[in-house]
């Protein structure tokens, strides 16, 4: 799906009113706000399908956040019709304990593009938070629900949402002697599934560039460890350079125009920073021990990566121009695969300890360790957009599957692919 191919029209702003309605993010575990999501107002029969599947994203979406829950519709006493034409009547939603009301209508244009219009309502101020109107063709009425779920969200939780994105991963079948990897892509919630790669070459460690549709990612093929980028709307494939020595745990700066990448030669792996204009790549670090599974920080100017420079492996912090390090873990066990939050403010982190494996997360300076979820093998963790919730994946040993959870440590869900999963990497919001 090319991120040009859904045009999205703010018709109405949304209202000044100060809403009363909103849910506190930052406390542990949240009571979700119930909502209710009425099925859509299709003006001409044909719009019945869009009216009714594009709340039940939405409803999908919210409900998997943790912070909602979505009502039965068969406890609702108004209709759609009936709030298109008079609005709605309050006092029936509170009733059946509804806090917030999303409704909608879907309409043709008169360019035969589809209108879809929602409006978001405090149930209890009876007042409207939120409205606006979507131009798109009929195909992307998908992305329209996420993209309404996103606004839903913010305006009642205050933080950006991030359903509207994309994740990446590690498809993966076959024995495990004879493991079959390819580079698969679907919506946040499992939907809009492909395989990017075929089943030839081994891929690993994809991640998202933040500006561009693409991905970079390490592949086997030819018999040969390379860099590689995946252009997502056009299906190019380029190595990013040939280097003297094993190239692997490729990321992107924030600004899309650079990775940084671990190199292993001549017995040691160091970071190296590669410019994707030039070509040209310099060394970051000059350890003796092994330095790998670097992130940048959102401003661009730290990168957080592993090393066991100090005997055992434990995660540092250093200028994304190099030099010295600081080291910020300082707990019993061994500390891998640091990536840093896009808020900034946290950077997860996998934590092997005792047998077991554990997911953090841990501030910039070393302090506020907390570990939200742990199994007999949790690696990979990926942020999404808004930095609220992590996705990850683990291995139980008969299979591996994709996860996401809450970085307060609740609402784990499995994230639904046709095969098992894993290395997710999160998008950015698409554009």
């Amino acid at each position: 799906m090319k991120k040009f191919l859904v045009l999205a029209f703010l018709v109405m702003v949304a209202t000044p009113a100060h809403a009363q309605l909103r849910v506190d993010v930052s406390k542990g575990k949240i009571e979700p706000v119930p909502i209710a999501i009425s099925p859509f107002y299709p003006e001409r029969p044909e719009f019945a399908a869009f009216a009714k599947d594009i709340p039940d994203i939405i409803t999908n979406n919210l409900r998997g956040s943790g912070l909602f829950k979505p009502l039965s519709p068969g406890a609702f006493i108004q209709n759609p019709a009936s709030i298109q034409k008079d609005g709605p009547r309050f006092p029936e939603w509170r009733a059946i304990n509804a806090q917030a009301l999303v409704s909608g209508t879907v309409t043709q244009a008169p360019d035969g593009r589809t209108r879809v219009e929602f409006r978001l309502w405090d149930v209890f101020s009876q007042k409207q938070i939120s409205g606006m109107a979507y131009m798109t063709t009929a195909q992307n009425w998908r992305r329209i629900a996420h993209i309404i779920s996103d606004e839903v969200y913010k305006r009642i939780t205050g933080e950006d949402g991030y359903f509207d994105s994309r994740i990446v991963y590690i498809s993966e079948t076959g024995s495990k002697i004879n493991r079959i990897k390819r580079l698969a892509i679907m919506d946040q919630d499992g939907a809009n599934h492909r395989y990017l790669t075929g089943e030839a070459d081994l891929v690993l460690t994809p991640r998202f560039s933040p500006t561009s549709q693409e991905v970079t990612y390490m592949s086997y093929k030819g018999g040969k460890p390379r860099v590689y980028l995946y252009n997502i709307d056009t299906g190019r494939q380029d190595v990013l350079g040939d280097f003297p020595g094993i190239t692997f745990a490729p990321r992107f700066a924030p600004d899309g125009g650079k990775i940084v990448m671990s190199m292993a030669s001549a017995g040691n792996t160091d970071l190296y920073e590669m410019d994707l204009r030039s070509k040209k790549s310099r060394r970051l670090t000059q350890s003796p021990g092994i330095d790998t599974a670097p992130s940048y920080s959102p401003d661009g100017k730290q990168i957080v990566f592993e090393s066991d420079r100090g005997g055992t492996q434990q995660i540092y912090v250093m200028g994304a121009g190099g030099g010295e390090a600081r080291r910020i873990t300082f707990g019993d066990g061994r500390y891998a695969n640091p990536v840093w939050s896009p808020r900034g403010d946290l950077i997860a982190f996998i934590k092997m300890s005792k047998g077991q494996f554990y997911l953090g997360v841990i501030r910039p300076d070393g302090t506020g360790e907390r570990l939200i979820t742990q199994a007999y093998h949790v690696e990979g963790p990926s942020w999404s957009p808004n930095g609220r919730v992590l996705t990850f994946f683990k291995d139980s040993g008969g299979s591996v599957k994709l996860y996401t959870i809450d970085i307060t440590g609740y609402n784990e869900r499995v994230l639904p692919t046709p095969r098992d999963g894993s290395d997710p990497a999160w998008s950015p919001l698409n554009q």
